[in-house]
């Protein structure tokens, strides 16, 4: 006799893909809000934590851009450790004899400001003679609640205490601490070799994670040494070339004015028109003639130009063209973030994201966006 057959359950045809179809709704379900959540709280940290952050970004960015000089050095027998103090050394030494050297013919012209403000207003009258009716004019609407009557009373004597010298204070002291915290970590960057690429390698799960670490690393650490050494041999260039014009241009402290001029190039846009700027002024207080005066601002950016659009685009190639708009929105996010510190920085934390898109698929979007 043959055995019982137990009736199979009743499955609905369209139960099994409806369940596919709900399981794939919810893994390609996106919830943009926890993630909005996520880059405002990294907003709010690098805001706040910038004392903290700048220091490392600022060491991080350093350490990649000198850590040639100490793989060439290592590959003489040297250690990293000696190699990396004799770079600092040299870098710190460099840095200290030229602010010296330079700084004060900036502290006088920053203190006789006031005398320079008051000189180029009276140049200003002298080429425009309209601007001193608007002046008087200016001046009458001021006056014109003014009481003729003079107040007789003895007059009160108030002394208000100043903050201004307490705050430079503090100011000098965090600017000084995170200089030191910077040159710190970056000597023990240095000194380290290649010890943080290789505990990074270690605690990827995979081999194809560890190799793409290794390789993320090194075209990131490449890109920003080619393109910060590259960008410093150009304003360097740009420096030399403006000093000497306005050297025989007959311009006091002409190589303190080509230092202003190459330091300002390194920010992308408003760099070139600060320096045009500083420039101008400097030429209108310097020469009586006004079209002398035009000659240091219109010699400065006649290179910077020369720069901009033929030197840079052949010695950095196609691979830091990326797109003006994300530099200016970058620039922009940066110095409202970190101030100066970040306006320097833009460019390079946009080129390690440049770099590390392009080697992540799923970042694939980002890297189209920053390309031009």
């Amino acid at each position: 006799m043959a055995a019982p057959k137990i009736p199979e359950p009743v499955v609905a045809k369209d139960a099994l893909p409806a369940a596919e179809t709900i399981a794939l709704t919810a893994g390609k379900k996106t919830t943009p809000l926890p993630v909005f959540f996520m880059a405002l709280g990294a907003l709010v940290l690098l805001y706040f934590a910038r004392p903290v952050v700048l220091p490392i970004i600022l060491a991080c960015v350093a350490a990649m851009t000198l850590k040639p000089l100490i793989r060439w050095s290592s590959g003489g027998g040297i250690p990293p450790a000696i190699s990396a103090a004799v770079v600092l050394c040299l870098l710190v030494s460099a840095i200290g004899i030229g602010f010296f050297q330079l700084g004060r013919p900036a502290v006088t012209w920053m203190n006789e400001a006031p005398q320079h403000m008051a000189d180029l207003r009276q140049r200003a009258i002298k080429v425009f003679p309209r601007l001193a009716r608007f002046t008087q004019a200016a001046d009458a609407v001021n006056n014109l609640g003014a009481t003729v009557e003079v107040d007789k009373e003895a007059p009160v004597v108030e002394l208000k205490t100043s903050r201004i010298p307490g705050a430079f204070i503090n100011w000098t002291g965090t600017f000084l601490a995170g200089i030191g915290e910077t040159l710190v970590l970056l000597y023990l960057l240095l000194a380290s070799g290649d010890l943080f690429l290789q505990k990074l390698v270690r605690v990827m799960p995979t081999l194809h994670d560890k190799k793409r670490a290794v390789e993320v690393s090194h075209e990131i650490q490449q890109n920003i040494s080619n393109y910060l050494f590259t960008v410093s041999l150009i304003n360097l260039g740009l420096g030399l070339v403006v000093s000497g014009g306005l050297y025989f241009m007959g311009v006091p402290n002409a190589l303190m004015w080509g230092v202003v001029a190459a330091v300002l190039n390194f920010v992308p846009y408003f760099g070139p028109i600060a320096g045009v700027g500083v420039l101008a002024v400097m030429g209108v207080l310097t020469f009586d003639n006004l079209w002398q005066g035009l000659l240091p601002p219109v010699w400065y950016l006649l290179f910077h130009l020369l720069e901009a659009n033929l030197i840079t685009p052949v010695l950095l190639g196609r691979r830091f063209t990326l797109n003006p708009v994300v530099i200016f929105v970058s620039l922009i996010f940066w110095m409202w973030l970190w101030g100066v510190p970040g306006a320097f920085l833009s460019v390079p934390i946009l080129v390690s994201i440049k770099v590390i898109s392009d080697r992540v698929p799923t970042m694939s979007p980002v890297s189209e966006l920053l390309s031009r």
